[in-house]
C-alpha cells in the first residue's frame, strides 16, 4: 500500500463466521445498562471479543486459540496486573 491515507483493516474476522451465530458468554454483571466483555469459543479453539452493549452490530476482536493461550497464560502469570 503506498497510498498514506489507505487504512489497513486491524483484527478483521478471520473465519468467516457471522458473530450473531456464537454462544456468547458475557463476564461480570448482569445488568443491561453496565457494559461487559463477552467472549465466544470459535471451532477452532481460537476466541472473539465483544462489548456487550454493542452486541451484534460492534465491532469484535478475533483471536487464534495460540493468541488466547498466549493471553490467559500471561493473566495467570501477572503479566497485565496494573497494581
Amino acid at each position: 500500500m503506498n497510498d498514506a491515507t489507505e487504512e489497513t483493516p486491524v483484527n478483521t474476522n478471520p473465519t468467516g463466521i457471522d458473530p450473531a451465530t456464537l454462544d456468547w458468554v458475557r463476564s461480570g454483571t448482569d445488568d443491561e445498562d453496565v457494559d461487559s466483555v463477552e467472549i465466544a469459543e470459535l471451532p477452532d479453539g481460537g476466541r472473539a471479543m465483544r462489548g456487550s452493549k454493542a452486541g451484534n452490530d460492534g465491532p469484535v476482536l478475533w483471536f487464534t486459540a495460540a493468541e488466547w493461550h498466549a493471553f490467559v497464560l500471561g493473566v495467570r502469570d501477572g503479566e497485565f496486573d496494573i497494581l
